[in-house]
């Protein structure tokens, strides 16, 4: 160092904005297919190493997806990034299997229909080769163990042709009960020749025959996907499961209904314990209910649920076993005088994320998306406005109850992003790097960019420069897209997914899964 002349390297800016374009689309529907019920996609999750996919629909079936591209020459994804090695093929899936999950049943004490619809889907730890993942209704977790398995069959007969009999006839045995001498392979001695109960097709050669045939059962080179669910979690949810999740130890999962969070065994399917009851004695002073929970990604003893109410609540696992005290709130106070009727509707959050690293939370509710840090809990880090141009139609919305659709949301592996869904089929990608201006808004169809809106979002107030607390608003005109059609809220991209390493998302539109890259 020579005293005043060290260089400084001038900080890196924001990333660019990405490119996005189509990758697969699986279900695609032709024009004017109407779409079974049965057939829409309900939930989407990639694994944890992104080689497979899972989806759930409305017919209680999950299928499965896995990766093709990085199978190629033998090496794995893994081996690539050690040597530097820059993929330029896109990521790719094939169709791998499917199975029936979830069938619709009846609660009798209730009178009440349980659907087979599957709400969410969480992978589990491979082991042996074998896949392993958490699929629920709103009732029911079920267990699911996915393995190949060589198919079994039988060899030929190998039985001597030139000694086989004649229609296969074995003549019945006699009752005589008085014990005879045997030799070996079933002859008998030559006294006693009046002991031998087979047809005249066939006759053993004296002194038997000299070893037994029989057909052999042997493994095929051909192997079978086959789906078994090894446990089922049931009678343990009052109220509709919304949620479940992993927990880093490999061991546990929660569920979470609208007033209860319960904690499981994965190996032990007829006990659970409740770690968050929120249900008030008198259920008329019910003022909110749990939305959505989530692991922390690393910390095992930490989980954070958010509430109809806007707010989410950290909790630990360690300070007591009901853990009905948080260990920190996150919420936004609402400006004064912007009350109306529709406030606290809006303001329900629909989806929570935790980003890789466990830093940072992702929040849907129906306007905006917004990222908080676990180590500020005066507000968020940042707000995406998704909706605003919805704001003056929100008494339409509340009339045909599209104001309670109940949009996901995902993180970028890499934290410098985050997506969400909207009406028309319409995705929106937001940048959040410090600095970034980064809102596309892409449409789930083979050609993404169609509706892309020219003008970049702005930022409208920052403060510090760890991650810059920024307000970013859309471009939209009200009511209308950006090649000035209206939107239509019958066609509406609630679920979506982020590769956990790579810039791809898949999401579903209806029955289809379409997939992008970057």
């Amino acid at each position: 160092m020579n005293g005043g002349d060290e260089v400084v390297p001038a900080p890196a800016g924001p990333p660019s904005p990405l490119e996005w374009k189509f990758s697969q689309v699986f279900g695609e529907r032709t024009a004017g297919e109407e779409v079974q019920e049965v057939d829409i996609i309900s939930a989407i999750e990639f694994d944890k190493s992104g080689d497979h996919l899972a989806t759930g629909d409305r017919g209680g079936r999950v299928v499965l997806f896995e990766r093709t591209d990085t199978k190629d020459h033998g090496e794995s994804r893994r081996d690539s990034e050690r040597m530097d090695y820059s993929i330029s093929r896109h990521p790719e899936f094939r169709y791998k299997t499917e199975f029936q999950s979830h069938e619709p049943e009846f609660d009798y004490l209730k009178s009440l229909e349980i659907e087979e619809k599957i709400n969410k889907i969480r992978w589990c730890q491979i082991a042996n080769g074998a896949l392993f993942l958490l699929s629920t209704n709103d009732k029911t977790i079920k267990f699911w163990k996915v393995q190949e398995k060589k198919v079994k069959k039988i060899s030929d007969m190998n039985v001597d042709p030139s000694k086989t009999m004649g229609n296969g006839g074995v003549a019945s045995s006699s009752n005589s009960g008085s014990p005879r001498p045997c030799l070996a392979n079933g002859g008998y001695s030559d006294s006693d020749r009046s002991y031998n109960y087979l047809s005249t097709d066939f006759s053993f050669p004296p002194g038997g025959i000299p070893s037994l045939r029989l057909p052999v059962v042997v493994s095929s080179h051909e192997t079978s996907l086959v789906a078994r669910c090894r446990r089922v979690y049931a009678h343990a949810h009052d109220y509709h499961i919304n949620s479940i999740s992993n927990n880093s130890d490999g061991e546990t999962f929660i569920s979470a209904d609208d007033l209860r969070i319960n904690l499981w065994n994965l190996e032990i399917s007829n006990q659970s314990f409740n770690i968050v009851d929120v249900k008030p004695a008198n259920m008329e002073d019910l003022t909110e209910v749990i939305t959505s929970a989530e692991f922390h990604p690393t910390h095992c003893n930490t989980l954070a649920y958010s509430s109809s109410k806007g707010s989410i609540r950290l909790i630990d696992l360690r300070q007591s076993a009901l853990c009905d005290s948080h260990a920190k709130l996150f919420e936004e106070q609402e400006a004064p005088g912007s009350r109306s009727f529709f406030t606290e509707i809006i303001a329900s959050i629909s989806d929570i994320k935790f980003g890789k690293d466990g830093r940072y939370i992702l929040s849907r509710d129906y306007m905006t998306l917004k990222l908080w840090d676990i180590n500020m809990d005066s507000g968020p880090v940042a707000t995406f406005q998704v909706h605003e141009y919805l704001r003056p139609k929100l008494c339409d919305l509340y009339e045909n109850d599209s104001i309670f659709d109940k949009f996901e949301c995902c993180l970028s592996g890499d934290g410098l992003r985050v997506a969400t869904g909207s009406y028309s089929n319409l995705f929106r990608v937001f940048g959040c790097a410090p600095g970034s201006t980064e809102a596309t808004t892409l449409e789930a169809s083979k050609n993404p960019m169609r509706r892309q809106v020219p003008t970049p979002s702005r930022p409208s107030r920052s403060l510090g420069n760890s991650i810059t607390r920024v307000v970013r608003r859309g471009a939209e005109a009200p009511g209308v897209d950006a090649n000035g059609n209206s939107f239509d809220f019958t066609t509406k991209l609630l679920h979506l997914a982020w590769h956990p390493s790579e810039n791809s998302i898949a999401c579903a539109a209806a029955n289809s899964l379409y997939m992008y890259y970057a």
